[in-house]
């Protein structure tokens, strides 16, 4: 990820109006920022929330609160707790998450 002609500033993120993206069940809340390429997200999982789809993309992903499960296409399963944070490449391993008590999660893609 190369970041260019981005000036300084700040983001109040609960200013930001949240969209609702649904899951298999439960529901995704993202407040986001598009800066060039790079796409920055507050995003919050209802309890219960399960992805509608295997994601490719790349992403930096930080735990802020509540518990995220991501499963990857090979089985494996790494669950985030407040403070933790994973990373993967855009093409590298598919992944989905799922949260049964909810999350906050601060994500840069």
């Amino acid at each position: 990820m190369k970041m260019s002609d981005i000036p300084f500033g700040t983001t109040a993120w609960a200013a930001l109006a949240a969209t609702e993206h649904p899951g298999e069940t439960g529901k995704a809340l993202w407040r986001t920022q598009q800066f060039g390429e790079v796409r920055v997200r507050m995003v919050e999982y209802t309890p219960g929330y399960l992805a509608d789809h295997w994601c490719s993309k790349g992403h930096i992903l930080f735990c802020l609160s509540g518990e995220l499960h991501t499963e990857l296409d090979d089985g494996r399963v790494f669950t985030l707790t407040p403070g933790m944070s994973y990373q993967v490449a855009d093409g590298a391993e598919a992944h989905r998450s799922w949260s049964d008590a909810g999350a906050q999660l601060f994500i840069v893609d």
